[in-house]
């Protein structure tokens, strides 16, 4: 664990490249802490516990620091901060100090730390922190950057502290013209500000404008001010670009609160924020408290969900859909990622399983980007277990029908059950049957589905429109009103769209595009129940492998005796394609994702289809516009790596 993580702290913090992400390299360090602190007999001098990240390359003048430079104890939770304050408390009593305090929250920014000296007020040199002892001299490139001042208001001499970060949009524009010149994209701000402040020619720096906060006074002559919030004053006084965002916090609750709210934003500032910095305002405090071996006791960063960690997986299962389409699932250690608790992540399919090659017991990297489900990004293969082997899918699977045999889907890469008849997939059948894309029948979800299954009152989707309220009183955790509701909510939807009927049959592959071109082109259920291959494939946008599927389907006896005794219960509404060609967004693609906040991304959809356009499930070169709410993840950098137009949900609630 220590090798691998000095591997990638000596590509994050040397080469300014990396492999896994910050916040997976995060986790990996938390872990190793957390089992220094089980066995501190396993503590040795060179863990990476134990000192400040970075060391110092060959490129430029090498500068001993003055002050030593100190990095920040991380904190990803509320006990996190608690824990901070315990800490600090106990501290102080011990040593006979007050310890009742205040805190300064401010932004941490996501950038590259810088240390400013100033000779009666002109700067003399700038140097990056290297490893706390000894950095780098990147003076000239500095005096490029216009917010850091080349000689301060007042005839002052003194270090200081900030951070060296380029703005968002900078950070497009240069991404965009190396886009265009066939070089490698930055992965993100903070490498390219790094990057660049290592340019041996400034000119590139002047270029590629850079900013900088100035936020801590490490020395000065004088007096330094008694609290954190005077000497961000004072910075400001003297001519330095100090961020604006900051407040003052009586307790660990508001200090929470004002994280949160924090959290709810960093989209919307100009520059990258991974967090945000807690200190103990007074200064004198601060001086009571001292130092760690690495770290100041005094303060702490107070990190956001990260979107993506490490953890191991445990085992990896088998889940069968209600097509029968087998998905492997990585059962994980259960870790904290985008807020939420996470013990399983899908692996999608054989293929991808092969090109990870994941196997049970790696430490892997996962991600969720907004309210996408967790997944599998990468295998962190120096943390491999000695003697693991290659996964490969049984020849058969629990959930399955028959004898559970599954087979190679014929075109693709997927695996599915042979027999598709079991109890299992029959559940799952009628669980998107009364979903929201659907029939959406309200107060009906998955669990009463269940319940109406083992009890035997429901075999197939028309039982459901014969239920009786004494029928439904049968059911645990059900009374009189709770009946009601459900006999009143299955009778709104004895009347049906086209397009949501056919989706409900829960035919292979065809979702909510399908069933609209199927709807617009046929116009009734009857038809497309009588189609051929050859009516399906002159559908633009029903290919052969579709256009087979749906023949099948409609062809097997027991699918038409489910058909026929829904038929007998449910009305289908007339069908009326709309003009599309004057709409707004006729003959658009459009891909929804991230959250928005007017309405839910299937409402979303609705909205684009009434207005002409067709949904896209990903982003490639055929989507003309992404509409990206909060959380917009891996999507929204596709689209802005391909050009693609991209939309806020401002941008569809102007158009409707």
């Amino acid at each position: 664990l220590r090798e691998t993580i000095n591997h990638h702290r000596y590509l994050y913090h040397v080469l300014d490249t990396e492999e896994i992400s910050e916040a997976a390299l995060d986790s990996l360090k938390d872990e190793l802490k957390k089992l220094e602190l089980k066995f501190p007999g396993l503590v040795t001098p060179d863990s990476p516990t134990q000192r400040v990240a970075g060391a110092v390359l060959d490129k430029f003048e090498k500068v001993t620091h003055t002050i030593p430079q100190w990095s920040f104890d991380d904190a990803f939770s509320f006990e996190d901060l608690e824990q901070f304050k315990k800490r600090a408390d106990n501290y102080l009593q011990k040593h006979h100090s007050k310890t009742d305090f205040q805190y300064l929250c401010e932004q941490k920014i996501d950038g590259l730390k810088v240390i400013l000296e100033y000779t009666e007020g002109v700067l003399t040199t700038a140097a990056t922190r290297g490893n706390g002892k000894v950095g780098e001299n990147v003076t000239v490139n500095a005096r490029t950057i216009k917010t850091i001042p080349l000689r301060l208001h007042k005839e002052v001499s003194g270090i200081f502290e900030g951070e060296i970060f380029m703005p968002k949009a900078s950070f497009e524009k240069i991404n965009k013209l190396r886009k265009k010149n066939g070089e490698e994209l930055f992965a993100n701000p903070r490498n390219a500000a790094a990057g660049t402040m290592r340019q041996l020619d400034s000119s590139i720096v002047e270029r590629r404008n850079l900013a900088c906060f100035v936020y801590d006074i490490a020395q000065i002559d004088g007096a330094i001010p008694e609290t954190q919030s005077q000497e961000l004053d004072l910075l400001e006084e003297l001519g330095f670009y100090v961020n604006k965002e900051r407040r003052l916090c009586d307790t660990t609750a508001d200090v929470w609160a004002y994280y949160k709210e924090q959290g709810t934003k960093k989209d919307d500032f100009g520059f990258w924020i991974d967090g945000m910095v807690v200190k103990i305002n007074n200064r004198m405090t601060q001086e009571a408290l001292g130092y760690t071996g690495k770290a100041p006791r005094f303060a702490i960063a107070l990190k956001f969900p990260a979107e993506q960690t490490t953890t191991v997986v445990k085992d990896i299962t088998l889940q069968v859909g209600r097509t029968g389409v087998i998905t492997p699932v990585a059962e994980l250690e259960p870790v904290s990622v985008a807020g939420t608790t996470v013990a399983r992540a899908t692996l999608h399919n054989a293929e991808e399983i092969d090109r990870l090659d994941v196997r049970i017991g790696d430490t892997v990297v996962i991600e969720k980007a907004g309210d996408i489900i967790p997944k599998v990004v990468e295998v962190v293969q120096t943390m491999r277990p000695e003697n693991s082997t290659r996964y490969t899918f049984p020849a058969k699977v629990a959930g399955c029908g028959g004898d559970g045999s599954i087979e190679k889907v014929p075109g693709q890469v997927a695996y599915r059950c042979v027999d598709r008849s079991s109890g299992d997939m029959a559940k799952r059948k009628l669980h998107y049957f009364v979903s929201k894309k659907a029939f959406d029948i309200d107060g009906l979800g998955p669990r009463i589905i269940d319940q109406l299954m083992d009890t035997g009152l429901v075999t197939k989707p028309a039982d459901i429109f014969i239920l009786t309220k004494e029928q439904a009183l049968s059911l645990e955790g059900f009374k009189e009103k709770s009946a009601e509701n459900l006999i009143r909510g299955i009778a709104d939807k004895t009347t049906i769209s086209l397009v949501r009927f056919i989706i409900g049959l829960s035919i292979d592959e065809v979702g909510e595009e399908t069933a609209l071109l199927l709807a617009d082109t046929f116009k009734s259920i009857e038809k497309i129940r009588t189609c051929s291959v050859e009516d399906l494939i002159e559908v633009d946008g029903i290919g052969p492998i579709m256009a087979e599927n749906i023949v099948e389907w409609f062809r097997q006896q027991e699918n038409s005796t489910v058909l026929n005794d829904l038929l007998a219960h449910v009305t289908i509404q007339e069908h009326t394609q709309r003009d599309t060609l004057s709409l707004p967004l006729a003959g658009k693609t459009v891909v929804v994702t991230g959250t928005l906040s007017s309405f839910s991304r299937d409402a979303a959809k609705d909205k684009v289809r009434e207005l002409g356009g067709k949904i896209g499930s990903s982003v490639s070169g055929s989507t003309n516009i992404l509409l990206a709410g909060d959380k917009a993840g891996s999507k929204l950098q596709k689209a802005q790596d391909l050009g693609v137009t991209i939309w806020s949900e401002e941008d569809l609630l102007d158009l409707l």
